[in-house]
């Protein structure tokens, strides 16, 4: 079997041919920075179109999703997915059967079902992009929560909150590469648009006090969210997915603020990096046929 693989991204649409070994037979990925749902979902068709021997159709996107329904609640990143009937919507124009399934939730999907978690009972996945999502493996399940909500670890606190909003003081807005660009681009008095995180980094390493200033709070919130995530959960291992992981030295750099916590866990990035999402798209794909059988 063959199947359909889709990662839907902030920025980008990646697509490819999954077969059920996890091998990646062929991928293409487009940009979607701009883009409109129709926009991303005529990408889908088309190749879907160049692709006739896939016999289903597995998606992985941000937000708030029914991994059994395939409904949308909300879009994260992806606002006009909101409300959206996703996996019927596929399943009646294509006549596949299809999947639908959070981003993070796939990237630790992937790890459990080739990567560095196989063996692993409990385990974390904090993804980092242009949002920030995470899931938890908590003794041999993929915790869902009562609305399928659990895992937005980017709404953790950094702060106490001194007004109604709730928003400015969570994680998403200090340890996303969204974050990283807007709060540099303050300091600089520079367009967020014409930064990236890349960007920011390159300035930090060569010693800009506004970069200093910006990725050191970076690093202060994600490893104080590291340790509130160990005390909750005690997983055996925590793996951090997205193109911050692409730095060498990141690792290194997250070790040093880590430090002063006591954390014993092991923290590794994520396996596959860009490519998870299909993987633990196809992977959630295949689990559901198995079920449905």
């Amino acid at each position: 079997m063959n199947i359909a693989a889709f990662d839907i991204g902030g920025t980008s649409l990646k697509m490819g041919v999954i077969n059920e070994q996890g091998e990646i037979l062929n991928d293409e990925s487009v940009d979607i920075s701009h883009n409109s749902r129709d926009k991303i979902l005529q990408e889908i068709i088309s190749w879907l179109k160049k692709n006739p021997s896939c016999n289903g159709i597995a998606v992985s996107t941000p937000g708030h999703v029914d991994p059994n329904s395939g409904f949308i609640a909300m879009g994260g990143t992806i606002s006009d997915f909101d409300q959206f009937h996703l996996r019927r919507w596929l399943e009646e124009e294509t006549s596949l059967p299809a999947t639908v399934e959070n981003d993070a939730h796939c990237a630790l999907l992937a790890e459990r079902w080739s990567g560095k978690a196989q063996e692993a009972s409990d385990f974390i996945m904090l993804t980092i992009g242009t949002g920030l999502g995470g899931a938890a493996f908590c003794n041999g399940v993929l915790v869902r929560g009562g609305r399928n909500r659990a895992g937005e670890f980017g709404c953790l606190l950094t702060s106490r909150p001194t007004d109604s909003d709730i928003e400015s003081h969570t994680l998403s807005k200090s340890c996303t590469m969204t974050a990283l660009r807007e709060n540099y681009s303050q300091l600089t008095k520079r367009s967020a648009d014409d930064i990236t995180g890349k960007d920011v980094f390159d300035a930090y390493d060569s010693g800009d006090e506004s970069a200093k200033k910006v990725v050191e709070g970076f690093y202060e919130d994600l490893a104080a969210c590291l340790y509130n995530l160990s005390s909750v959960f005690d997983p055996q291992k925590i793996f951090i997915g997205g193109g911050i992981t692409e730095r060498a030295p990141f690792l290194k750099e997250l070790a040093r603020y880590l430090e002063k916590y006591g954390i014993d866990i092991q923290i590794e990035t994520a396996t596959y990096g860009n490519d998870s999402g299909m993987l633990g798209a196809s992977y959630h794909f295949l689990q559901s046929q198995k079920m449905s059988q």
